[in-house]
């Protein structure tokens, strides 16, 4: 690996460890076996190499959930929707430390214009990704943006207080009651 490599894998065994704003620095450059003047040569601010390790651990997590999904599910969407719920729920009490600082991140995003333009193109990308796993035809905006809204307040639900929060099984029978809404 490169520098600029090692940066990333100890930012992101950082944001496990000690959660986004308790990550100094210090801690990114003793784990990485790097220097200072290396996270400001090829990521400019601990910010910057922060945000571009918590999105590519927490892409890097979804893309685990999605490929676990079973293929046999593809004709059932329902099927689909239920297991890739108890995925990410899964992986919500699993790897804990990554989506604590990943909401953690979602924060600091407030105070730079960048970070918060990186974090959009993301969400933006994770809903039309949603969308083409779960539309009957492929792609459906709306059903992204509801989906992604819906894991934004299921993973904040499962941080705060994971005894209390809702199972998969109470949110698809849930959105069947909000269907009959709509």
């Amino acid at each position: 690996m490169g520098t600029r490599e090692d940066l990333l894998a100890a930012a992101k065994q950082c944001l496990a460890e000690r959660g986004y704003a308790r990550t100094t620095v210090r801690d990114i450059v003793a784990a990485s076996g790097t220097n200072l003047a290396a996270i400001n040569y090829h990521f400019g601010t601990r910010d910057k190499l922060l945000n571009q390790a918590m999105m590519e651990s927490s892409a890097t997590a979804v893309q685990q959930i999605l490929a676990s999904l079973p293929d046999t599910d593809a004709d059932n969407p329902a099927a689909r929707l239920h297991t890739f719920l108890q995925q990410l729920i899964t992986s919500f009490t699993e790897n804990r430390a990554l989506w604590s600082a990943n909401v953690e991140s979602l924060a600091q995003a407030l105070h730079s214009p960048e970070i918060r333009a990186e974090l959009g193109n993301a969400q933006a990308l994770a809903r039309t990704e949603l969308s083409e796993l779960f539309a009957p035809t492929g792609k459906d905006s709306h059903l992204g943006a509801v989906l992604q809204t819906m894991i934004g307040g299921l993973l904040v639900q499962w941080l705060v207080d994971p005894d209390h929060a809702p199972t998969a099984a109470d949110i698809t029978t849930g959105l069947r009651t909000l269907a009959t809404l709509a």
